[in-house]
């Protein structure tokens, strides 16, 4: 009586603890907070118009438009500035006391708006196109449209940012800031890399040929 009593505890006790073990094993992964445009559309008419214009459409061409832009992208960008791995005098001090939740919600609302596009100059475009669709092989200049897509459309889920339509004036102070190592958040240095072998007009050229990208 004393044996079967012994043996029942003991398998009792096996099954508990395999009980427990495969629950901790299986636990549920924390999930990620889901984007509220609402809240975004909120905060960013709250902190974000000034600059970047309404539904996200700057009218001052050295700051960019949002309006389109992958939420992948924007949210790297503020993460990055809450991190300090990439610093603006006017943006560091907006990103640093947004949450998560908040960050999420303000990509998500601009990523929903649609880009009011731009032209180019027609005369510096020409070089721009050229060097977008196949780059500079004596410079070893990379084509854009490699990451960027041939429409400038970008790839969110890459985090290559949409370019199409974008600010000609913004873009060339950018590929500035790359060149100088100013700006260091580019995923193992490419922009950086590619600004490098750039020369001042070929910066000026494809900068107007974005500008003027329709998707």
């Amino acid at each position: 009586m004393m044996k079967t009593w012994l043996m029942t505890v003991s398998v009792a006790a096996v099954l508990a603890t395999g009980a427990i073990q495969a629950s901790e094993g299986h636990a549920p992964a924390a999930t990620k907070p889901v984007a509220d445009i609402k809240a975004g559309e909120a905060k960013a008419n709250g902190i974000c118009m000034a600059c970047h214009g309404p539904q996200g459409n700057s009218v001052v061409p050295i700051w960019p438009k949002l309006a389109g832009q992958h939420p992948e992208y924007i949210q790297k960008q503020l993460t990055n500035f809450k991190a300090g791995e990439r610093y603006n005098v006017q943006m560091t001090p907006m990103a640093m006391p947004l949450t998560e939740q908040e960050v999420i919600d303000v990509a998500a609302y601009f990523a929903s708006q649609t880009q009011t596009g731009g032209a180019a100059d027609p005369e510096l475009a020409k070089l721009g196109e050229s060097l977008y669709r196949a780059g500079n092989p004596t410079s070893g200049v990379p084509a854009c449209s490699g990451c960027h897509g041939p429409a400038g459309m970008g790839q969110g889920l890459s985090k290559f940012p949409r370019l199409a339509g974008q600010h000609a004036d913004y873009v060339k102070q950018t590929l500035g800031y790359f060149q100088k190592q100013e700006r260091a958040n580019d995923p193992n240095g490419m922009m950086r890399g590619v600004a490098a072998r750039m020369t001042g007009q070929e910066i000026a050229a494809v900068s107007q040929y974005i500008q003027g990208l329709k998707n």
